[in-house]
């Protein structure tokens, strides 16, 4: 009986801190095509930030301040393209970081594809990070007014891992 009580008792354990390190969430849009595509299960870092700051490329997981149907927050999930500090421009379809071409073949389209958008000398502000999708031509993000720039405390982690579709399981 006690050995019973035990392993009761380490399974909530363990269940308690599992769901304080991650967070299942699946793709509901196409804005991250190719690299992420609707009903893909992927697993969330939530302490990813804790100790480590927001990287370039990171793939987040933020609450916006779009609502859904149902006037419920939308949560959105980007790539990161800017830190606190750089500056972005996107000309003639091409994004700059801090004077320099990014290459970017996750983008859909791939290496020749292109960034819509307006963007010169753009100072990413403080505490925030500047967010784009990798379909570009669809993403809602960082380059719309009702996305923006996004504040550093309003992510809820990094995207780590896929778990579905099952032939592209494994580390994102």
């Amino acid at each position: 009986m006690k050995s019973i009580v035990r392993d009761i008792l380490l399974a909530l354990v363990l269940a308690l801190v599992i769901s304080l390190l991650v967070r299942p969430t699946i793709v509901k849009e196409i804005s991250m095509m190719p690299t992420l595509a609707p009903n893909n299960y992927l697993l969330i870092a939530k302490q990813a930030y804790l100790l480590n700051d927001v990287g370039h490329d990171d793939i987040i997981v933020f609450h916006s301040h779009l609502v859904d149907d149902k006037g419920k927050e939308k949560l959105l999930i980007k790539r990161v393209i800017g830190i606190p500090g750089d500056v972005l421009t996107i000309s003639n379809g091409i994004l700059y970081r801090n004077g320099v071409r990014i290459q970017e073949p996750y983008i859909m389209g791939g290496a020749n594809g292109e960034t819509s958008g307006a963007l010169y000398n753009y100072v990413v502000p403080d505490d925030c990070v500047f967010v784009m999708g990798d379909n570009r031509p669809v993403s809602l993000d960082s380059r719309s007014e009702e996305v923006g720039p996004v504040k550093i405390k309003d992510i809820i982690g990094k995207a780590f891992f896929r778990l579905y579709p099952f032939d592209k399981i494994g580390g994102i």
